[in-house]
């Protein structure tokens, strides 16, 4: 898994407002995807949307779902589309790279610390939308999540977000998000393409099974990989329902840490319960003054948290209810993740889709104690555009 925290000083990183380097990045964006993530032809729908919502002047967030890790390398095929490239927030682990972090800033990209309250990068995402020159973009999801026409998790960050933008706008106009769901289409034959993997982490396991239906396959290497967690986690496997078993090891993992750091265990998402967890073990580790066994055991704890946010990442459901080839693919590739493969197989070709959905006006104030309902409707239309 690549390492989502450092326990280096968190330090802002703002963007440049450049035309010269998105342009020029965007020229050879088509020939990487091809090369690198399999994707052949990439198609925008509703760009017209948003180019009312910048003709009227409003302060525009882009919400897209996070599924890939390539997602952000679709945002020039955007901007193409609607004649003006967008800022993006990043997450901060992604400027620890010396190339990425030069780069990054020149294509409008700047940082957002997810572990602690990064005042630098709300201010500079609230001055981004109170200007509305150009649209911000941010994937509320915040993690990756291999789940093609799903929406997991959103986190409310984006609704705090957008609302404090709205009143500093006030009357000089509205602050909008457009939903925007990215939805990636396999276009050969699946079959041909993830039997070569499934057959690579057989052997790993040490299994002859290639008489069974390939799906079936998919499957048991699923509740192979599951069991050999329970087993590191547990010392044996446990009994159960897939949804069962694995909801047992996400606490197994979150619930001794959150008794000892948090005071309880907590009621939230896993996503939630794995961001509030990393908020209570870094602060220490940046600052110094653990000893080298506390540093090492800070560190475990830290990689049981991405354990756990894969697992969850893990529908139990999703290639029984309905084993479309891209929701295959996306679960063999999970299990080269999970097993230590920092790049997974790629599969081509891939046709891409990214549909704008209707603006959703932000209120500046909502009511308290009720569900945000400008996340409601957020996940509502990603959901649905994911659907079509």
């Amino acid at each position: 898994m690549q390492p989502l925290v450092s326990d280096d000083a968190y330090e802002f990183t703002p963007p440049r407002d450049s035309r010269f380097w998105p342009w020029l990045l965007g020229l050879g964006m088509p020939y990487r995807l091809k090369k690198r993530w399999g994707i052949e032809s990439v198609e925008v729908r509703g760009g017209e949307l948003i180019r009312a919502s910048m003709a009227a002047g409003q302060g525009i967030i882009i919400a897209p779902n996070h599924c890939r890790p390539c997602d952000p390398l679709l945002l020039p095929f955007l901007a193409n589309e609607i004649g003006r490239s967008p800022y993006v927030m990043a997450s901060a682990h992604l400027f620890r790279s010396a190339v990425l972090r030069w780069l990054l800033p020149r294509v409008g990209a700047f940082s957002m610390n997810r572990e602690g309250m990064d005042r630098e990068s709300l201010k500079m995402a609230s001055g981004i939308l109170s200007e509305a020159k150009r649209p911000l973009v941010i994937f509320p999801e915040g993690v990756i999540t291999r789940t093609n026409d799903r929406v997991i998790h959103l986190q409310e960050g984006i609704s705090f977000l957008a609302r404090s933008a709205a009143k500093v706008r006030g009357e000089r106009g509205k602050v909008v998000i457009h939903p925007l769901a990215i939805r990636y289409r396999f276009m050969g034959d699946w079959q041909d393409s993830v039997r070569p993997v499934v057959e690579n982490l057989e052997k790993r396991f040490g299994w002859n099974i290639s008489q069974r239906p390939l799906g079936e396959r998919v499957s048991r290497v699923g509740y192979g990989l599951l069991g050999l967690k329970e087993v590191e986690y547990f010392g044996v496997v446990q009994e159960g329902t897939m949804e069962q078993r694995l909801a047992r090891f996400m606490d197994r993992v979150l619930a001794p840490m959150e008794q000892t750091y948090l005071a309880g265990r907590s009621e939230e998402s896993v996503v939630m319960r794995v961001k509030n967890l990393r908020k209570a073990l870094l602060p220490a580790l940046v600052a110094g003054g653990l000893s080298q066994e506390e540093r090492e055991q800070r560190w475990k704890m830290l990689f049981d948290l991405e354990v756990a946010q894969q697992a969850y990442h893990f529908p139990p459901d999703y290639i029984a209810q309905n084993p479309t080839p891209e929701r295959i693919i996306e679960t063999v590739e999970r299990y080269e993740e999970a097993l230590g493969n920092r790049s997974p197989t790629i599969h081509r070709p891939m046709h891409v889709i990214m549909t704008v959905g209707e603006a959703i006006e932000v209120e500046a104030r909502r009511e308290r104690g009720v569900m945000d309902p400008l996340m409601k409707d957020l996940r509502e239309v990603l959901r649905d555009l994911l659907m079509t």
